[in-house]
């Protein structure tokens, strides 16, 4: 593989790469330097990757597997890479004040989720991945990323649901 084509099939991803390595990591710096380390490494696996039937997974694999090694040897902790959760607000204070206990109470059911449904949901509803992008980075089939997704979203909606209804009758 040349320059133009590795600039074509693999540096080429690297944008799509920075929402899921960026939340993995915690911050946009450290997503940074963790994906001009992961095209170094790809780089210098140009000629084995030229024959990679599935190029764009391989690449998301290996960005997601670069960010759990990092973690590892951070030992981080679920809340320490908190992840960014947008809700649209509002200039009334007791709907900012609302959004902001939604938010707590979401990030806190999502980190409770089994680590797949963790990964999946935050791939899909935040950083926007489709699913054969999903399925490639964490090397399942789409059935599954699929089923992971639905189970992580009931739980979601079920643990809401109960947090909202508590009380009521």
């Amino acid at each position: 593989m040349n320059k133009t084509d590795f600039r074509r099939t693999v540096f080429s991803l690297s944008e799509r790469l920075f929402p899921m390595v960026s939340r993995m990591l915690g911050s946009s710096a450290n997503a940074e330097d963790a994906i001009q380390d992961i095209m170094m490494k790809l780089w210098e696996k140009r000629k084995r990757i030229a024959d990679h039937p599935n190029i764009q997974g391989l690449v998301f694999s290996t960005a997601r597997n670069h960010c759990i090694d990092i973690l590892r040897k951070k030992t981080f902790t679920s809340q320490d890479a908190s992840f960014q959760l947008e809700i649209l607000t509002s200039e009334n204070d007791s709907e900012e004040l609302e959004r902001k206990e939604l938010t707590v109470i979401i990030k806190k059911i999502v980190a409770s989720l089994p680590e797949q449904q963790r990964e999946v949901i935050l791939m899909r509803d935040l950083d926007g991945y489709e699913f054969t992008e999903i399925a490639s980075a964490m090397q399942l089939k789409i059935e599954h990323v699929r089923v992971l997704l639905s189970r992580a979203r009931k739980v979601v909606s079920v643990q809401l649901e109960k947090t909202y209804d508590y009380g009521r009758e």
